[in-house]
């Protein structure tokens, strides 16, 4: 088992970041050449998806559906003013496993793996354990 950390600093408070390329390369100087890659964001107003990565539309579009879906200004109780971006991130989860195989990922031809920012602009870590 090996287990990587990194930082990503957001720059809007809801924005999809894609980070497979990161990803991508601590799986390429992996020990193991196949197993499992956990990815997880220890984070409550964050979450983790895999989608398509080529249409930059795709993103924006999974956005705006979730701003809509929970929408910042609403008669929340939760006093921090981020209620929305809590209820996106568990809606959507922090965290993905993909299988791996001669040190790459099993992505789909378009899959990338995105951090998906609801409260930003922040300072994020992601934590990666290749199993």
């Amino acid at each position: 088992m090996e287990t990587y950390n990194f930082s990503i600093k957001s720059g809007k408070r809801t924005e999809l970041i894609d980070i497979t390329k990161i990803i991508e390369g601590f799986v390429s100087k992996s020990s193991n050449t196949a197993g499992i890659c956990l990815i997880y964001s220890p984070h409550t107003t964050t979450g983790i998806i895999i989608n398509e990565a080529y249409d930059p539309d795709v993103a924006f579009d999974i956005n705006y559906f979730l701003d809509n879906l929970a929408p910042k200004n609403y008669n929340y109780r939760h006093s921090e003013g981020n209620s929305d971006a809590h209820i996106k991130s568990s809606i959507i989860g922090n965290s993905r496993i993909i299988p791996y195989s001669n040190n790459k990922l099993n992505l789909g031809r378009w899959e990338g793996i995105f951090l998906c920012e609801f409260d930003g602009p922040r300072q994020r870590n992601i934590n990666l354990t290749l199993v």
